[in-house]
């Protein structure tokens, strides 16, 4: 652990010294790549429109998740080696390159491009983060650096589309991705004082067990090359996965192939049991992923059925999503205040039956015709539930790490966080457009999602040691 963190007075909060700067190098961090996130996806018609890239389109987005999966194994494997200096700088670095090949883009190949190396950075600059957090906050500071993560999303939410949409109507769509990687150097120039007396997990020499179950050799943790390849490998099937559609014959088949190849190229990448939600570690990284999947699957057609079905306008829709945001942002302060007088397998397991019954709501809305009021006060019940959960779910995590497996277990975290999202936009993707109405199309998606969904509540039990 951090010096500062074992010296730390009790009452330090994480806007104190000695945690001032890096709090607020990190929440910069989060918020920009936050920002970037909510920015981009308001661009894109535009950036494909003006390219000619249409073909493209999707792959803009699912190529950066894909790779973050390659990072997030990377960045994680080289924190219990070293710390989380070097990873936090380097996939800084990879971030703001992708930033700048995709805001430098003639062409919409060169802005896919830009986006995936962006992507490996992002995903890396995650894990790299937790295990900052992990090695200079006390554990009684963590659920209060979390919810400030979470609370980072929330002026993003807010203000990033209309940012964007004005930046690319006064200036240009490039400036959308260049404008961030001006904003990422103060952001680093914060963080790099307060990371100078970081050090490694194992500094001390102990030799002790890997995430996965392997010993470090020679008192230090090996490099995970296996894993790095299975990582690679679960990016093409997630990669597979969302192109899949686009097969008009063979589709079906070969969502199952990539679903089957993805469940096989992550089992090294967790910890042992994750699949099989066993109690303790591997139920908190399977939840996460759970409810991920349930959450995010459904969110993406709320906005779309506002649209559809109730004649919104995409703005005014779009607002169901800043309702979410808000409330997710709000329960994490709640879950941070509470501490300890809310147990963190209670957080999780009530999140996880918010976030159920918020898809509830939309289903039923959507098979009975109900007043669209019933959807959108439902999702603020969603944010409510991932403000609980999500923040507890990485405080477990760090909780039940080693200063030698945080790494690991950060990078695990943040696997199942992205290829649950990602798996489940691809499946109800194809649940879409199975259907031959609309209305049974958006009824099947909230099923679908609803499931998953009761899948993490029924685990939650298990996260308990």
């Amino acid at each position: 652990m951090h010096e500062s963190a074992v010296s730390a007075p009790p009452g330090a909060g994480i806007l104190q010294r000695p945690y001032v700067l890096v709090t607020v190098g990190a929440c910069a961090l989060v918020f920009l790549a936050a920002f970037e996130s909510l920015a981009v996806t308001t661009v894109m018609p535009v950036v494909s429109r003006e390219l000619g890239g249409a073909g493209l389109y999707a792959l803009a987005f699912a190529g950066p998740l894909a790779t973050g999966v390659i990072g997030m194994v990377g960045a994680g494997n080289w924190s219990d080696r070293r710390g989380p200096v070097g990873p936090l700088l380097a996939s800084v670095a990879v971030f703001a390159l992708g930033l700048l090949v995709a805001g430098t883009a003639g062409t919409m190949w060169a802005v896919v491009a830009g986006r995936l190396v962006q992507g490996l950075g992002g995903g890396a600059m995650t894990v790299a983060l937790y295990v900052v957090v992990a090695r200079v906050y006390p554990p009684v500071l963590h659920p209060k650096i979390f919810a400030a993560f979470s609370a980072a999303w929330v002026i993003p939410s807010l203000v990033g589309p209309f940012a964007a949409g004005l930046v690319a109507q006064l200036a240009s769509w490039h400036w959308v991705f260049l404008g961030v990687v001006v904003l990422v150097l103060p952001a680093v120039a914060m963080l790099l004082p307060a990371l100078r007396g970081v050090r490694s997990g194992n500094a001390n020499g102990n030799s002790s067990a890997n995430g996965n179950g392997s010993d470090a050799v020679g008192g230090q943790v090996p490099w995970a090359l296996g894993r790095l390849a299975w990582a690679a490998l679960a990016a093409l099937a997630v990669l597979g996965l969302n192109l899949s559609a686009g097969l008009p014959v063979a589709g079906p088949l070969a969502a199952g192939a990539a679903v089957v190849i993805a469940l096989l190229a992550v089992r090294p990448l967790v910890p042992r049991g994750t699949l099989t939600a066993r109690r303790g570690l591997p139920s908190v990284i399977l939840i996460r992923g759970l409810v991920a999947a349930g959450f995010f699957g459904a969110e993406v057609y709320l906005p779309y059925l506002l649209v559809e079905r109730y004649a919104f306008s995409p703005t005014f829709a779009g607002l169901t999503l800043t309702g979410g945001a808000l409330a997710w942002a709000a329960a994490s302060g709640v879950q941070s205040r509470l501490g300890g007088r809310l147990a963190s397998p209670a957080a999780v397991r009530i999140g996880s039956v918010m976030v159920l019954l918020a898809i509830a709501l939309a289903l039923v809305t959507t098979a009975l015709g109900w007043p669209a009021a019933v959807a959108i006060a439902g999702w603020v019940l969603a944010g409510g539930g991932m403000g609980l959960a999500y923040p507890r779910l990485s405080v477990m995590t760090l909780a039940l790490s080693t200063p030698d497996t945080e790494g690991f277990n950060s990078s695990a975290m943040s696997i199942s966080d992205s290829l649950g999202g990602a798996l489940a936009l691809a499946a109800t993707g194809i649940v879409f457009t199975a259907f031959t109405t609309t209305a049974a199309s958006f009824a099947g998606v909230f099923v679908l999602t609803a499931v998953i969904a009761a899948a993490a509540v029924a685990i939650a039990p298990r996260v308990a040691h």
